[in-house]
């Protein structure tokens, strides 16, 4: 199983803007979420779809990824578990990184975090001034999280 290694951020400006890509649109949602596995289909742009499972927590997890038909995931979304996320991901590029930054919609209006996948754990970042506080270790920010719960308590986005 392939890994994932990534930090997670608020984003406090709109500097990433100018070097963004076009920015894909998401709506996922998840048929199963536990305390160290999610399980969650992915539709980008209505035209291709993808299934993940997460296994782990933390900065490290493991990540098993399968694209599946469009028809076959929009089926599924009946079977989903809390609400549906929706969001905009948009593409910064960080030197031979890439910063992954999504803006929500719909009941999580507003809220805007970035990724940064990393090659290792210890992996230095010079991260950029457009990045607030790290809510890697912030159960809450998690989109599965998100997806039963809603916004996280406290988050003051706007």
């Amino acid at each position: 199983m392939a890994q994932e290694i990534e930090r997670k951020f608020l984003v406090k400006s709109d500097g990433w803007r100018e070097e963004a890509d076009e920015g894909t649109r998401i709506e996922q949602f998840y048929l199963f979420v536990a305390e160290n596995r999610t399980c969650r289909v992915r539709i980008k742009d209505g035209e291709t779809a993808r299934l993940t499972v997460k296994t782990g927590t933390g900065i490290a997890r493991g990540e098993y990824e399968i694209d599946i038909p469009t028809s076959d995931a929009e089926a599924l979304r009946v079977a989903r578990i809390g609400a549906a996320i929706e969001k905009t991901r948009y593409r910064v590029p960080l030197g031979k990184l890439t910063v992954e930054v999504d803006v929500f919609s719909g009941a999580l209006e507003k809220l805007v975090l970035a990724e940064i996948e990393i090659p290792t754990v210890d992996h230095e970042v010079v991260l950029p001034d457009y990045l607030g506080r790290e809510v890697m270790g912030d159960p809450a920010y998690t989109n599965a999280r998100m997806a039963l719960d809603g916004r996280p308590h406290g988050d003051t986005s706007s």
